[in-house]
């Protein structure tokens, strides 16, 4: 039987990615450097291609570094990608049964949201919401959803600067400030909106996906003609949205909203 063969810059990615796994919070770097025996500039060099891809954040002030969006995705794809489409798609099924507009699910791929689900009514138009499709997170309701779920830091490190707002139609928020009073805004109604952001005429109403770790697994969205929804009716909406992303959330052992 023929040796394996080594690959020392994958074997040390791996060994980062599993030190931080098992720490309770973001390390630095001299820190990860020691405890693992590599050289300070790989371990840099390591870190920043990490970063690069979306498996590490970095967070400058506090000189320290965490896993990233795309570590939890890899790390929770077994477990939740396809159980939770699965799981989901009953409670949307039902959803657009009750409210009569297209629902989704999404979840978080770096600053962009990811389409796993769309639900359509019967006889509304098929939306840019569709399987595969990849949209801006701080756009999107459901986007906005998860972001509002995420410690600020997290936030932050996702949009370090203006190049990470990408406009659609011109409108939606353009800095990371503008983008903290639309998430403070999201976690005081405990839903999120969006109207003509992603699509002019078309407006959402979204919450998140709690996991067991109250972690924003999934959001879950129902988007409807703006004019067809007033703004009594757009909070009725909302509320089924939540009831319907609760009943989710317990499927995949989230502890529920609090």
């Amino acid at each position: 039987m023929a040796a394996r063969s080594r690959v020392p810059a994958a074997e040390q990615t791996l060994r980062i990615l599993t030190y931080l796994a098992g720490r309770a919070g973001p390390q630095p770097a001299g820190r990860i450097a020691e405890d693992l025996q590599l050289p300070r500039s790989t371990t840099y060099h390591l870190l920043n291609v990490l970063a690069d891809h979306g498996f590490v954040v970095h967070l400058p002030e506090e000189r320290r570094y965490g896993l990233g969006v795309a570590a939890f995705e890899i790390g929770s794809a077994y477990t939740h990608q396809e159980p939770l489409a699965r799981l989901a798609r009953p409670v949307l099924a039902r959803l657009v049964d009750r409210v009569g507009h297209n629902a989704h699910l999404a979840v978080l791929h770096g600053r962009e949201v990811l389409y796993v689900i769309e639900e359509r009514a019967p006889g509304r138009p098929p939306l840019v919401t569709d399987v595969g499709v990849r949209l801006p997170a701080h756009l999107a309701a459901s986007g906005r959803a998860m972001l509002a779920a995420l410690p600020s830091a997290q936030v932050r490190a996702l949009f370090p600067d203006r190049t990470a707002f990408v406009q659609r139609h011109g409108t939606g928020p353009a800095t990371l400030p503008a983008l903290r009073r639309v998430l403070v805004d999201v976690r005081a109604r405990g839903y999120a909106q969006e109207d003509g952001e992603i699509t002019p005429g078309f407006a959402s109403v979204a919450t998140a996906v709690l996991d067991h770790s109250r972690y924003p697994a999934a959001g879950l969205a129902v988007t409807f003609p703006t004019q067809d929804v007033g703004p009594d009716q757009r909070a009725d909406l909302a509320d089924r949205v939540v009831a319907a992303a609760s009943v989710l959330g317990a499927r995949i052992g989230g502890r529920g909203r609090s």
